[in-house]
């Protein structure tokens, strides 16, 4: 029981011959024919075969990974903003609330700075 693997040229544009899975020389669970259309060899998946060139696959992987890669960076650049933006907030944030106008008591001031006044004493008119 195995599969035939059809034939194929390879990369090099050399042409390979049917062969049956699974070869003299492989393993004998290899039962099926795995690979790219343009790199054939047998193997214990049956899922493991795609119709596609294997530098077509190649250059998928490689898109996946700058893709994942770019994805990092934009993280990277979120979560140092983040901490960034919160430094700015814990170290600007003011201490208390703050209306613009000093807390006394009404007239403490008044007092001692009409003591000292030369001001003549004026009545009240009545």
């Amino acid at each position: 029981m195995g599969s035939d693997c059809e034939s194929y040229y390879s990369k090099e544009n050399v042409f390979m011959e049917v062969f049956t899975c699974p070869r003299a020389d492989n393993d004998s669970t290899a039962l099926y024919c795995c690979g790219f259309s343009d790199l054939k060899y047998c193997c214990d998946d049956p899922n493991s075969f795609f119709p596609y060139e294997y530098e077509y696959m190649w250059w998928l992987r490689v898109g996946a990974l700058v893709g994942l890669s770019v994805a990092a960076l934009v993280l990277l650049a979120f979560i140092i903003t983040l901490c960034v933006l919160c430094y700015l907030l814990i170290t600007t944030k003011p201490r208390g609330l703050d209306n613009g106008l000093p807390l006394r008591a009404p007239g403490n001031e008044c007092i001692s700075a009409c003591a000292e006044s030369t001001l003549p004493n004026i009545d009240p008119i009545l």
